[in-house]
């Protein structure tokens, strides 16, 4: 890059920093609904822009926070934002939207008796709070009970029968929830083939929320909940396996194209999906980054970059919208990108570096690469590094992590901006994760490890209408097995 070049690109970045300072085994499938939280505004919605950003800044403060439960929520970058899914708890059931999150451990809802959590929702959606004395199958979870006791690693002080086992977690940002655990009847809907479903339900241990701080309080963007997949006992997905309900696999591959894609449970056998071992005993999704590519350009950068640590090392986090990168890998990467387009003039859009562009991204701009262990890459297209904010104005999604967090200064976070367009694989049983590059709107292949049957698991594409906007859905499959088993 030209002397010049250099030197416009680092004064906007400057500037750009100076804004953004402020034993069982599975056997059929179960079916989820998946809407968009954000609408769509590919076309310059400045303030799809700005709560997109106001929630990753959130979210970065929750992530890096000691908390006890973190929450989140699963994220698009440029088109339609945040995803939410409707579930069914209680008997008779009542019907719940709440956030698909891959970085939570637990579901919570809002409960009846909750002080300050919201009674309407910007989104357009009927809340819901939850009542336990409303629902026959639903109980109080004592602190002397199992599920908490494991929870909290044993007895909690004064602990008795009659007190419930709560929860309380606060977060960088200031938002904060509190409440207690019940058991209920979660239900939804069980694929028996391609394209039959019926109804199953499980018993499931979740957060009945009794107050909500700071964000999670306000109407705006309001969901009565939150759906973790995370690694921890407490989440779903743990509870459903040691049910027998499900394996601890998941995948999901968000169509950013077409819209909507798929969520599911279970053991994919195609596309087959190369992998990369999760870091041992970390709370998230973590993963060992060894090299970083720009184009043809190996990026020089220290050894400590690709170190682990607790505030340090890379996470795949599917409840952040964009990317965030140390200070360092941010400003070489955007001095390699930009290294063929010195007439290029920059804007700070609300706090996002933007350029005018005529032409396609793809063909200008170089892919980036991110090389993992055990030789497996993930690509970086400059449709998915770049989105679109109005005609022919680009932004640059990924953002310079030193300035949202002081303690994930030196963390590399990748969200849903460079896992889209791509079929992602949790596999928790073998502790890996893996990815390929995918057609969204296409098919995947589910096994039932039970009868060896493998079904087809298709991409939906549902419309939803919301204040002159229509949104497009995914389908969140499970695969789940038919027995007989008793949960105690």
């Amino acid at each position: 890059m030209a002397p010049r070049a250099a030197l416009l690109l680092a004064a906007a970045l400057l500037a750009a920093a100076a804004a953004a300072s402020s034993a069982f085994r599975a056997e059929a499938t179960g079916v989820f609904q998946v809407r968009r939280k954000f609408p769509a505004g590919g076309g310059g919605s400045g303030g799809n822009v700005s709560a997109l950003r106001a929630h990753d800044s959130n979210r970065h403060g929750r992530l890096l926070a000691a908390v006890d439960l973190p929450l989140g929520g699963l994220g698009l970058p440029n088109d339609a934002g945040l995803y939410y899914t409707e579930i069914r708890i209680g008997t008779p059931p009542k019907r719940y939207y709440v956030q698909v999150d891959t970085g939570s451990d637990i579901l919570w809802v809002n409960c009846i008796s909750c002080d300050r959590c919201p009674r309407k929702s910007g989104l357009g959606i009927d809340l819901t709070l939850y009542d336990p004395k409303g629902s026959s199958s639903g109980s109080m979870v004592s602190c002397d009970q199992g599920f908490c006791v494991s929870t909290y690693g044993g007895k909690l002080p004064g602990c008795t029968t009659s007190i419930p086992c709560e929860y309380s977690v606060m977060y960088g940002d200031g938002s904060s929830t509190t409440g207690y655990f019940v058991t209920d009847a979660l239900e939804y809907d069980q694929v028996s083939g391609d394209g039959q479903t019926r109804s199953a339900n499980a018993s499931v241990t979740f957060g009945c929320g009794a107050q909500q701080g700071g964000d999670l309080g306000s109407s705006n963007q309001a969901l009565d909940g939150i759906l973790g997949f995370g690694q921890s006992n407490t989440s779903m997905l743990s509870q459903l396996a040691a049910a027998g309900k499900v394996k601890k696999i998941f995948a999901h591959c968000l169509d950013t194209i077409n819209g909507g894609g798929i969520f599911a449970i279970g053991n994919v056998v195609q596309p087959k999906v190369k992998t990369t071992p999760l870091v041992p005993n970390m709370p998230h999704y973590n993963v060992n980054l060894k090299s970083i590519d720009v184009g043809d350009t190996t990026l020089q950068l220290p050894a400590h970059v690709f170190e682990t640590g607790r505030k340090k090392g890379t996470i795949i986090d599917s409840g952040t919208t964009l990317t965030y990168l140390p200070e360092l890998v941010f400003k070489d990467i955007m001095l390699v990108v930009f290294n063929k387009h010195q007439d290029i003039t920059f804007h700070n859009v609300q706090d996002f570096l933007c350029f005018q562009y005529s032409g396609s991204v793809d063909d200008a701009f170089p892919t980036i690469t991110f090389h993992f262990e055990d030789d497996l890459p993930l690509h970086v297209y400059p449709h998915e590094y770049f989105f679109q904010n109005g005609n022919d104005l680009y932004c640059v999604g990924f953002q310079n992590g030193g300035l949202q967090s002081k303690d994930g200064k030196d963390m590399v976070l990748l969200g849903d901006l460079v896992l889209s367009n791509k079929l992602v694989v949790y596999d928790l049983e073998n502790q890996v994760i893996g990815w390929t590059d995918y057609n969204c709107s296409s098919s995947i292949k589910i096994m039932d490890d039970k009868t060896g049957a493998i079904y087809t698991v298709d991409a939906h594409d549902i419309s939803f209408g919301w204040r002159f906007h229509w949104h497009k859905s995914l389908i969140l499959l499970l695969v789940t097995m038919v027995c007989c088993y008793l949960i105690r």
